[in-house]
């Protein structure tokens, strides 16, 4: 496909970590950091494979990144040796929750979300660069005041800060269809998967970027949430290499986590979403132009849909 028609279908413990007192970032910094690692084979890769390939490209990057583990996927035999080796390569090892539940919503109260919570990190807290950072599972942070509130003095009572997520993006639906794809036909070719994510990723930089410097008057250092899988067992030394050329500074996770602006509690409702997103809606400057959720498969289907992947 020409890459006109292309781009406008897509444009449309902590504690050793402490805060400094440092200015925000003066361009743009952004770390990685990765949700749900897991030694599942898929689409003809072990696990083994899929988490080397992803280690290698953070590694040839020169990058420490932040890997936020859900108890249930790594609760097995081939759990700790993957774990493991985030540790020994220095990335940090936080707390994503045993069951990745959806906060918000009637089906998962405040003591079953905490148990939840508690629950994961003695898989964890065993490694050397464990960290008392925590990432709500769907960037959900609860529908109602009570819920929020509880929850966040949950976290500070056990020595957690939130590891918010400023550029959020739908990795983990490129990838659904890449599978799928790969499913069907595997000697399909994936490249088309990895332009579009390329673009995605570029587009949601952009956005959230951009947003960050109207809200705030300035940059700061951002975290970009992308998922262990195997689009990014093929493709984040592309990401990362895409990134740097659109002018965006690569900087290790516990850097970026020393901004202050991860220090701030938005008080919205529903709870969550990408923290630029979340202080730009608590500002009230902004009702009718921010879409809720913020990043979602609904936003991307079409797109694929139109491209044929």
């Amino acid at each position: 496909m020409r890459r006109r028609r292309f781009l406008q279908l897509i444009g449309g413990s902590f504690a050793a970590m402490q805060v400094s007192a440092l200015p925000a970032a003066s361009g743009p910094e952004l770390a990685i950091t990765m949700d749900d690692p897991k030694p599942d084979a898929m689409v003809g890769m072990t696990g083994e494979e899929i988490n080397c390939r992803i280690l290698d490209a953070l590694h040839s990057a020169n990058l420490k990144a932040a890997l936020f583990c859900t108890g249930m996927r790594i609760d097995n035999a081939a759990g700790p040796p993957l774990i493991s080796a985030w540790d020994a390569a220095g990335h940090l090892i936080c707390n994503h929750t045993y069951s990745h539940k959806f906060y918000n919503g009637e089906k998962t109260t405040y003591d079953v979300f905490a148990a939840d919570f508690l629950r994961n990190e003695p898989l964890i807290r065993g490694y050397k660069h464990f960290t008392k950072l925590f990432r709500y599972p769907f960037l959900k942070e609860g529908d109602t005041a009570d819920k929020r509130d509880r929850f966040r003095a949950l976290l500070k009572q056990h020595g957690y800060r939130v590891g918010h997520v400023t550029v959020d993006a739908s990795d983990w639906y490129v990838d659904q269809r890449m599978r799928e794809r790969l499913g069907k036909d595997p000697k399909a070719d994936t490249r088309p998967y990895r332009d579009y994510y390329l673009e995605h990723i570029r587009d949601r930089g952009h956005y959230y970027r951009q947003l960050a410097r109207d809200v705030l008057g300035h940059d700061i250092r951002h975290t970009l949430l992308i998922h262990h899988s195997p689009l990014n067992a093929l493709y984040l030394g592309d990401l990362l290499n895409s990134l740097k050329s659109d002018g965006w500074k690569l900087i290790d996770a516990e850097h970026a986590f020393r901004d202050p602006v991860f220090q701030r509690e938005p008080k919205t409702l529903p709870a969550g979403e990408s923290l630029v997103w979340a202080l730009a809606k608590e500002s009230g400057r902004y009702e009718g132009k921010l879409r809720y959720p913020g990043e979602d498969d609904t936003y991307e289907k079409p797109k694929m849909d139109a491209l044929g992947l």
